[in-house]
């Protein structure tokens, strides 16, 4: 199986009803990437949740060691970690609710994508969140 973004017209959707999202790998460097890409989506009107055990807080927001940690709902998983990372993101966000997995620009995996698939999620991997809501919204 070769994985496959799913439609604009769905990811359009998917960023017009998300309100919350966790972004795992988020830097409280303003520096990098995930900060800055973070940064826009929360001034856009969305709630980032920072996953990283490294940091207390970004952008004002309590950061959390592991996805399983969150207890508010969350209804994307954002990553800014490498790909050889996927897999292990992917088996820990099938333990939460959420049912969006959304891997950044240049970052995608096989077997993560497998693995999500078997649990419903919707994957969108190798697209930055920040275009694809500027593009779309």
């Amino acid at each position: 199986m070769t994985w496959k973004n799913p439609p604009n017209e769905t990811i359009k959707t998917i960023l017009k009803e998300s309100k919350t999202i966790a972004i795992v790998g988020l830097s409280d460097n303003p520096a990098r990437t995930s900060y800055q890409i973070a940064e826009a989506m929360q001034k856009a009107g969305y709630k980032i949740i920072p996953v990283n055990p490294k940091v207390d807080q970004v952008l004002g927001e309590k950061a959390y060691t592991r996805l399983t940690d969150i207890e508010e709902k969350i209804d994307i998983i954002n990553v800014f970690r490498r790909s050889e990372f996927l897999p292990q993101v992917a088996e820990e966000a099938i333990q939460t609710d959420c049912k969006v997995f959304w891997a950044q620009q240049g970052v995608s995996n096989e077997e993560a994508y497998k693995t999500l698939k078997e649990h419903e999620f919707t994957v969108i991997m190798d697209l930055c969140i920040k275009v694809l809501h500027a593009v779309l919204l």
